[in-house]
């Protein structure tokens, strides 16, 4: 068994039930340094894991890596997908509107600031749901770190019409926002796909854009690539999805068919987009006609 990659799913697992590290600790009749040793790689008993996935609610072979994992909470998501992340060399992203590993610091205040504003209209709630919204933060943030020291190579395709939608709606337009912060979130998106379209026509070393004009994207899926393996993930969470509110569930596989059939829909969309200056040049026109409306 490699005890590393059961430690890694059982902290997604954890968060994504919403258990506290003690909670878990308490009912399995460890401490809760016992258990943050499991999920730092320590060899973990057989029953302990039957156990765990018990707590968990999920299949013991989920927490062996074996199988398909589940997650229908975005801080679970993205902590997984954070450990995918540390070891992979190349990241094929049919997503959307942005990618996030490549956002600017503004995106990510004015997704603080959205959150900052549901918070405050949260009521009771209000301590909760703060503390799920740095939880999710600081994954995204983590992220961001790993993907600035690392640079796995990328290619991101995106959608034409998904991008018109996120200059509509801001960051986080989904939630009920102030005007004052949906005002900064439709500004922040404008300025994120402008920062697409200069990276689109810069072609830095392993990062490469493809946008498509006409075909709708009906999901949203990555193939992160390492040295020994590869890993399909379908994602339903955007980057800027309220965390602790269940709006769909995700999936992450290992299995060659899922992802050589999901690579050969990627490089039939790849050769369809735009790239390079032409993409750029498309993308510059989107905004000026969203401004002008």
């Amino acid at each position: 068994m490699r005890f590393t990659e059961i430690g890694q799913q059982l902290r997604a697992y954890r968060l994504e039930s919403g258990l506290r590290a003690e909670e878990i600790a308490a009912r399995l009749g460890v401490s809760r340094a016992a258990l943050y040793r499991y999920e730092k790689g320590e060899v973990i008993k057989l029953d302990t894991i039957k156990r765990l996935a018990e707590l968990l609610k999920i299949s013991p072979l989920s927490l062996l890596g074996i199988g398909v994992e589940y997650y229908h909470r975005t801080v679970g998501y993205f902590e997984r997908i954070r450990q995918v992340e540390e070891t992979a060399d190349q990241i094929l992203q049919v997503d959307g509107p942005v990618c996030y590993l490549v956002t600017s610091d503004a995106y990510d205040a004015a997704l603080a600031a959205a959150l900052e504003d549901l918070a405050e209209q949260a009521g009771a709630e209000r301590a909760q749901f703060r503390a799920n919204a740095d939880q999710a933060q600081g994954i995204l943030a983590a992220r961001k770190r790993l993907y600035a020291r690392r640079k796995p190579a990328i290619i991101c395709i995106i959608s034409a019409i998904r991008l018109t939608r996120f200059l509509e709606a801001g960051v986080a337009g989904a939630a009920p926002l102030s005007e004052r912060t949906r005002r900064l979130g439709r500004q922040v998106a404008a300025s994120e796909v402008l920062n697409i379209a200069a990276l689109m026509e810069a072609e830095p070393m392993g990062l490469q854009f493809g946008l498509l004009t006409s075909t709708e994207l009906t999901g949203n899926f990555k193939i992160l690539r390492a040295r020994d393996r590869a890993m399909l993930a379908i994602n339903p969470f955007r980057p800027d999805t309220v965390p602790g509110t269940p709006t769909g569930v995700a999936m992450i596989t290992g299995a060659d068919e899922a992802i050589a059939a999901h690579q050969r829909v990627a490089e039939g969309l790849w050769k369809e987009a735009l790239k390079g200056a032409a993409g750029a040049a498309k993308l510059r026109e989107i905004v000026a006609a969203h401004r002008a409306s």
